[in-house]
């Protein structure tokens, strides 16, 4: 019964939201609307990202100690000098795995 249930909310909230995508016209939207929706990404993202890297499980700030903050550091270094997003994936899991296993 739980399984049942929860697929059928997954289907019931995944019709909702995509039916808002699927619904609207690309040409129906103005200029300036496109330009302040390009900026949605940009805004939700770092809300998702900052409590990964600076919150522990308790939900308290982590900042001693905290081999996240130092590999997202590198991640960020090697994204802006790469520009690949692979490669920015790839030197923060490697630095994050570093740090994590031989340096604490």
């Amino acid at each position: 019964m739980t399984w049942v249930t929860l697929i059928i909310a997954g289907i019931i909230t995944f019709l909702l939201r995509f039916s808002m995508i699927a619904l609207i016209k690309e040409n129906s939207l103005s200029e300036k609307t496109k330009i302040v929706l390009s900026y949605v990404p940009s805004a939700v993202f770092p809300a998702i990202i900052f409590p990964a890297i600076f919150l522990d499980n308790s939900g308290l700030l982590d900042l001693e100690n905290n081999p996240k903050i130092l590999a997202s550091i590198i991640a960020i270094i090697a994204g802006f000098m790469s520009k690949n997003i692979i490669a920015t994936i790839f030197a923060g899991l490697a630095s994050y795995w570093f740090l994590i296993f031989v340096y604490y």
